[in-house]
Order: structure tokens, then C-alpha cells, then sequence
């Protein structure tokens, strides 16, 4: 039985949401316009608190505002371009080390602040690299987004390399955030670089979530299994269960499947989809928890129930296209809620943008809106990509 749903009131929200508040409020506020790059560390008025430029957050501004440019240059979008170029020339003349990897950290005039110990800003920069080449065909950034992809994948048996603080004994896990992030990598390299260069990489990586990260019995995926995939169900960091970076790695998982006509692999993460919503919502007091135990026992991390704008935001992603590759009503329901829920507690009517760190109640606990760990990407990247589903799904 088809589901019913007008979806054009809600396009419309989103979009007046990205268009008219978002994305002008980072326009305005974050771009460094003395050194280059950009300011992340964002009040809520959008003054900025601190000039470090950890380089996650730089990496994702220029991947989003060439996005968006990409996306909506027909509607006199011009400053988007220049303001993603700047950040990446910002970033590649000062951010890059000599093995083509990139730091952590930069100061506000480009000096390394912090070691390259993370492969993740490898990824993000491929991921700007490639919108950049996308958007604009230039070679540069071509080579760039292979040179970066090609870092990331060349440190994932190793990640923290020689910046590995870890002893013996310590237990060696496999992380899910590793094998996601290629997963949608991929995904982009495929789009936006139009090459096979890293399929069965991209491919290896949906795999490897699907089996060795799921629960079967428990019913959710896991942050860390051992390296033979059998999950340590006596300790903190063995039992721990990120619903948000679940939901999301789960719509990376779902774009890959729809690409390649998977479907019997489309069946099963949509079934994961919901067993993540089931898991993860707050029965008390609605919305996705941050950090969970698969059993039911105490957290390590204090913060392990409070509200999030990101897991909410990659829920809503999930859950729509969950629904629209399946069109079961159960997916309809999740977004519904999730939607209702960030939509109530979330946006900033005085100044715009979005709180980031709510009380497990759906209080805001501090009032930032960008610092090390939020910038201009989860958030726009939500109601753009939820446009375009809805969108396809009128």
C-alpha cells in the first residue's frame, strides 16, 4: 500500500531554513578574511571565541560551500565559489605535510598547531578537494582529492601512526567511524570525480560495516568489534553504540546500495534504520541519546545522554531515505519524529543557526554555534540532502 505525504511544505521549510538562515550566518561570520581559511569557533551571535582552525571543520566549509555552489549556481550564488577557493588554497599551501597527509590544527595565520594524527582530515580534505574539481573542472583539484583519498586509505590499517599514544595493552579494535567515512568517501569520489579508481575500496568498506559491525542478537551496530568481528561485551569502549553515527553510516550505506541496484543490501540497512531508531530514541523525553551501552550499563562519557544536532540531523537523512527506497510507513513515522523533534528544540530564533549541545531534556547547555567539533556541515548538509529526497519523492 503507497503512503501518502505532501511533501512540498516541508521542502519549503527546509529550504527557507538553509537559503535564509544557515547558510547566511556562515557567510557572514566565518570567513577569515586577513589569513585565509576560516573561523569555526563561533558564538552564538556568531563573534568569534577562539582563532584555532582545526582542520576537520575548515575541510568540511570548503566542501559544503562548493556543494552548495555546485548545486545552485544557476540561482547567482558566486561568492560560494570564492569563498570555498579561498578556504583551499588557505588549507593546502599551510595545512599539508610533506606525505601529502594533513594536520590537525592550524593557528589563525596557517602555523601547524597539532600533529596530522587524524586520518580524518585526510578525508575531508578529499571530500572539498573533489566538490571543488565538481564544481569548477579545475585539474588542481583533481589531484588533490586522489592525492588525500589515497592518504586516507594508505593509514587505515594504522591511523594514528607514529602519533599513537596507545601501549600493548591496550585491545586493538576495528572502528566503524573508519569504515563509514570511506563508505561515503567513495561515494563522492564516485560523484564528484567521476572515476572507479576506489570502488572495491568503497565497496570493501560498505561490506565491512554491514557484517562485522552488526549486532544480530542485540539488534544495533557497534562503535568497535575486535579485528575477527566478534564484539567485547566486558568492557566500556566494547559495548559502546553511537546511534547518530549508526543512522548516518546507514544513509551512506543506502546511497551506495541505490547506486549499484543492491537489493537485497538496501533491505538490510533499512532494517538496521529502524532498529537504531528503536534503540537510540529517549523514551522519557524524546530524541536520539549521544553515546549509548549496548547493555544497559553506566557510560564512561558524562555527556552520554544529551541531545546532539547531528545525530538528529543524519537521522532525519536515514530515516528519508530509508522510506523513500523502501516506501515502508515505518520510515515515514521515524522522520516525522525526529523532524518534530530537532525542529522544536534545536533552532535559534534570536540569532539563527542551531543550538549544538542540549540537556537529555532539550535544554541548551551552552549556546556556541561552531567550535572544534561543529562547523557549516552536518546541519546544511541535512536540509539540503533531505530537499533533494523529498524532493524526488513528490
Amino acid at each position: 500500500m503507497e503512503v501518502e505525504m505532501d511533501w512540498q511544505p516541508v521542502i519549503e521549510r527546509y529550504e527557507n531554513e538553509l537559503t535564509r538562515n544557515v547558510i547566511p550566518f556562515w557567510v557572514k561570520n566565518c570567513v577569515d578574511r586577513e589569513y585565509g581559511g576560516y573561523f569555526t569557533m563561533l558564538d552564538r551571535d556568531g563573534s568569534v571565541y577562539d582563532t584555532t582552525k582545526y582542520m576537520w571543520m575548515q575541510w568540511r566549509i570548503v566542501y559544503m560551500f562548493a556543494e552548495l555552489y555546485r548545486r545552485r549556481c544557476g540561482e547567482g550564488h558566486p561568492e560560494y565559489l570564492e569563498i570555498a577557493r579561498q578556504g583551499f588554497d588557505f588549507l593546502f599551501e599551510h595545512g599539508r605535510t610533506g606525505d601529502g597527509s594533513y594536520y590537525f590544527a592550524l593557528n589563525r595565520e596557517g602555523v601547524p598547531a597539532m600533529t596530522p594524527y587524524s586520518i580524518f582530515s585526510d578525508c575531508f580534505a578529499a571530500m572539498g578537494a573533489a566538490a571543488m574539481f565538481a564544481a569548477t573542472g579545475e585539474e588542481r583539484y583533481r589531484d588533490e582529492a586522489r592525492s588525500a583519498m589515497r592518504s586516507y586509505i594508505r593509514r587505515l590499517d594504522n591511523p594514528k601512526g607514529r602519533w599513537n599514544k596507545l601501549l600493548p595493552g591496550t585491545p586493538a579494535r576495528l572502528s566503524l567511524g573508519s569504515f563509514m567515512i570511506l563508505a561515503n568517501l567513495g561515494c563522492v569520489m564516485k560523484e564528484c570525480l567521476a572515476t572507479g579508481e576506489f570502488d572495491a575500496e568503497t565497496d570493501r568498506a560498505v561490506r565491512t560495516v554491514m557484517r562485522m559491525f552488526h549486532h544480530p542478537e542485540l539488534k544495533v551496530l557497534f562503535e568497535n568489534v575486535n579485528p575477527d568481528g566478534s564484539f567485547d561485551l566486558d568492557s566500556c569502549e566494547g559495548r559502546f553504540v553511537n546511534p547518530g553515527h549508526g543512522l548516518e553510516s546507514m544513509w551512506f550505506v543506502l546511497q551506495y546500495a541505490e547506486r549499484i541496484g543492491d537489493a537485497e543490501l538496501i533491505r538490510q540497512a533499512c532494517d538496521y534504520v529502524d532498529e537504531l531508531f528503536r534503540f537510540g530514541t529517549d523514551p522519557e523525553y524524546g530524541g536520539i541519546f549521544y553515546f549509548m551501552d549496548a547493555l544497559g550499563r553506566p557510560h564512561l562519557e558524562l555527556q552520554h545522554d544529551m541531545k546532539l544536532w547531528w545525530p538528529h540531523n543524519e537521522a532525519a537523512i536515514a530515516a528519508l531515505f530509508a522510506f523513500k527506497l523502501s516506501g515502508e510507513e515505518r520510515f515515514l513515522t521515524h522522520f516525522k519524529t525526529v523532524d518534530a523533534w530537532m525542529w522544536s528544540h534545536f533552532p535559534d530564533p534570536e540569532y539563527g543557526e542551531w543550538f549544538a549541545y542540549l540537556d537529555r531534556a532539550g535544554r541548551p547547555n551552552n549556546m556556541l554555534k561552531g567550535g572544534k567539533w561543529k562547523t557549516f556541515f552536518h546541519l546544511p548538509r541535512c536540509l539540503m540532502k533531505s530537499s533533494e529526497l523529498m524532493r524526488a519523492m513528490r
